[in-house]
């Protein structure tokens, strides 16, 4: 790889095989001709170079994404507007999870499944909240940098859309 020529770089944590996979297999349907899989401590980071990956994100920048704009460009937002779900499994995929509640209620115990999205980008959280609401799933904040899934019918969908890490 040359200095010269942008690399795409997304590290993966190790214990979802899948994850990285769906990762290489994205970036070979977009634009890689070659895909690498770089072992680390405790992640894979999956590479490929290519002079046209800043033209496909133009988000990329120097600093920290939350301290920078980050604003999707006129064909990215027609893109997840026709293909929300994708979009939404990829920001749960990588900043999101799925757990079993536990929550008691006079002295009754209630066991529930909920999604949490966690991103200190407030562009970021910004999409997500209109990436879920273009799939018609209910959300709220429950703090700044944190927003839940929890009602049992936008668990069901977001179950639908997003799926499992593995």
């Amino acid at each position: 790889m040359s200095p010269k020529v942008p690399v795409l770089r997304v590290a993966c944590t190790d214990i979802y095989p899948d994850l990285v996979d769906a990762c290489a297999d994205a970036m070979l349907a977009t634009l890689a001709l070659k895909v690498q899989r770089i072992p680390k401590k405790g992640c894979i980071s999956v590479e490929s170079s290519g002079r046209h990956w800043p033209c496909l994100l133009p988000q990329h920048g120097p600093g920290k994404k939350h301290e920078r704009p980050i604003v999707l460009a006129d064909w990215q937002r027609n893109i997840v507007e026709s293909h929300p779900a994708g979009f939404v499994r990829g920001l749960f995929h990588s900043d999101g999870c799925r757990f079993s509640n536990r929550v008691t209620v006079r002295g009754r115990q209630y066991v529930y499944p909920r999604y949490m999205f966690t991103n200190e980008s407030v562009d970021i959280m910004g999409l997500c909240q209109w990436g879920l609401d273009l799939l018609g799933i209910a959300w709220r904040m429950n703090r700044r940098n944190s927003l839940s899934v929890a009602r049992r019918e936008a668990v069901a969908a977001l179950d639908r859309h997003v799926g499992p890490k593995s």
